[in-house]
């Protein structure tokens, strides 16, 4: 079994969405935990705030099985794949890891390089798994969520509940 981590956001009607996108995914995840949510400012562009999570699961899929997966959900959502990359989201599931594993593709880097640099991303991973070792870095989350330093960049996230 791998250990996979998603980050998972929306910011057209999150608290609809995202509830939506994890009944999908607990179809095919059924063991899968929650980071608590977080609601913070759009990123990259003027819109909404977004509510943002981390969900984490084992599984003995492929990283393309869990890639269909995520894109089956981002579809029940209303998103389109050709949708925009800064402009606001129904649903916006993205693999953080998937085990180990070190993956450099078009449209496809894991660990995703993101989950370095974003708060929203960084925080909920840390809170979920500290322990879980960086595969590139070797760092457990927690320390890296420490060393995490966001300044006044305006990405102030506020803990939010989803209806589930």
């Amino acid at each position: 079994m791998t250990e996979v981590y998603v980050a998972a956001g929306s910011n057209v009607a999150p608290f609809v969405n995202l509830p939506k996108a994890l009944r999908e995914l607990r179809k095919h995840y059924p063991g899968m935990r929650l980071s608590p949510a977080y609601r913070n400012q759009a990123v990259g562009f003027v819109g909404e705030d977004f509510v943002n999570l981390v969900v984490g699961f084992s599984t003995d899929d492929s990283v393309q099985q869990v890639m269909a997966h995520l894109h089956e959900a981002e579809a029940v959502c209303g998103r389109p794949r050709d949708a925009p990359k800064w402009a606001p989201r129904t649903m916006d599931l993205d693999l953080l890891m998937y085990g180990d594993l070190q993956l450099s593709e078009p449209g496809l880097k894991i660990p995703r390089p993101d989950l370095l640099k974003r708060p929203y991303m960084l925080r909920p991973m840390a809170e979920l798994a500290p322990a879980r070792r960086h595969p590139v870095l070797g760092q457990p989350m927690r320390d890296l969520w420490r060393a995490f330093d966001s300044g006044d960049n305006g990405h102030d996230m506020e803990p939010v509940t989803l209806d589930l």
